[in-house]
């Protein structure tokens, strides 16, 4: 990526329309300076016209010149994109195991249009599924789609049949354009208010984040700058009005706030400087809210589909080099629980964890969980199997010895 960074400076320093702008300009000013003196004095229009066709004609030249660079840059920049992208065939549809669940994606697409505030494009995506429901095709070594089964298609009519799903991302849009656009926490705060008690079951700290930043904004009306005094009174009378029921499980952050009062006048060479002067926090307050929000509707922040099409694009590269290695060995991908190669992808992306049996070297699943011996050690259910033969069996780790049935199973 160095190179496409370098191009791209290049393009901004020297292969920029800037200079060409200004060089038509000139000759606009020109042209529009001849026309006046023309109109002004006619009798004097030869002799204008004739003055006036080396400049133009030089200024046709400058103005060229200036779009051969652009171009020469832009040429430059399109090699070197094609050189680090390489044009590569998509890997083949033979086994998609999506095509047997075409509903399951239908919804994936509906949520997506929900989250991200795209309602009438969601109202009339659903509209047409409805009107024209896919038709499932089966894969290899899934299961029949014409068995779809129960949970599959409530999940699919709830999304599809419920209004109230859109009515509750609508009032989530709207509370979070009055957090970033306008700055009022009012809707957010009565929100999280009349939630209080789901939100303190769940250990959530959002209330008290809003209440924190309100006492901020008003702290810092006129008490940063000046010798006003007004807004560290207002932020204190908040204080008294609104911390109470925080004072229990946020003692803490509630006597930093107060003790930042005796610094109303310097708070920027105080102790309590981070809480006034923190330019993420309007960022931090809206994405707690888009989190809480999500979870009490049972969902998570970030967009499933968003998620699984980012780490598809992520993993494509390396399943494309496994596929055309397969193709020169003639070989096939056999195992259908797991990827036959590591994808590092980003750690926000690590949702579970997963074992994998240190004897077989394979990944657990549903089918062959992780076993834990008395001895502490952890081996896959098929390995416990195959060591034990239903006796008692050594450790394959330590000179421990165990039956299997006193192994537990390892829920991660």
């Amino acid at each position: 990526m160095d190179d496409l960074n370098e191009h791209i400076e290049l393009l901004e320093k020297k292969a920029n329309l800037s200079k060409g702008i200004d060089d038509i300009q000139k000759t606009i000013d020109l042209l529009v300076t001849a026309r006046a003196k023309v109109a002004a004095e006619p009798e004097t229009a030869p002799m204008t016209l004739a003055k006036l066709q080396g400049p133009v004609e030089k200024s046709f030249d400058t103005a060229m010149n200036d779009l051969k660079k652009i171009y020469s840059g832009l040429g430059k920049y399109s090699k070197a994109l094609d050189k680090k992208f390489k044009d590569k065939p998509l890997p083949t549809a033979e086994n998609d195991a999506l095509s047997s669940h075409p509903s399951l994606i239908n919804r994936a697409i509906a949520m997506h249009l929900l989250r991200e505030g795209q309602f009438s494009v969601a109202s009339t995506f659903i509209e047409e599924a409805n009107a024209h429901p896919p038709h499932p095709e089966p894969t290899p070594g899934t299961p029949n789609p014409y068995l779809e089964e129960a949970w599959e298609k409530d999940l699919v009519s709830g999304t599809f049949n419920s209004k109230q799903l859109q009515q509750q991302f609508a009032e989530m849009y709207h509370i979070l354009h009055e957090l970033r656009q306008q700055k009022n926490l009012a809707p957010a705060i009565a929100w999280a208010r009349e939630r209080s008690a789901v939100l303190e079951a769940r250990g959530s700290n959002l209330e008290f984040e809003l209440c924190q930043l309100q006492f901020v904004c008003l702290f810092s009306d006129g008490g940063m700058t000046d010798s006003d005094a007004d807004g560290p009174l207002r932020a204190w009378a908040y204080a008294r009005s609104e911390f109470g029921p925080f004072q229990h499980r946020y003692a803490r952050e509630v006597q930093q706030l107060m003790g930042a009062m005796a610094y109303w006048q310097n708070i920027a060479d105080s102790p309590y400087r981070r809480y006034f002067y923190n330019d993420s926090a309007w960022e931090e307050v809206a994405t707690s809210f888009t989190r809480e929000f999500c979870s009490l509707l049972g969902l998570s922040a970030d967009s499933p589909l968003y998620i699984a099409a980012t780490a598809g694009a992520i993993a494509l590269p390396t399943l494309l080099k496994l596929q055309n290695i397969m193709k020169e060995k003639r070989t096939e991908w056999t195992t259908q629980n797991e990827l036959p190669v590591e994808i590092p992808l980003p750690p926000s992306y690590h949702f579970h964890s997963i074992f994998v049996c240190p004897v077989s070297k394979e990944q657990s699943t549903d089918q062959n969980p992780p076993m834990m011996m008395p001895c502490g050690h952890v081996i896959a259910q098929e390995s416990l199997d195959k060591l034990s033969k239903g006796a008692r069996f050594k450790c394959p780790y330590c000179p421990g010895e165990s039956h299997p049935r006193d192994a537990k199973k390892v829920f991660l």
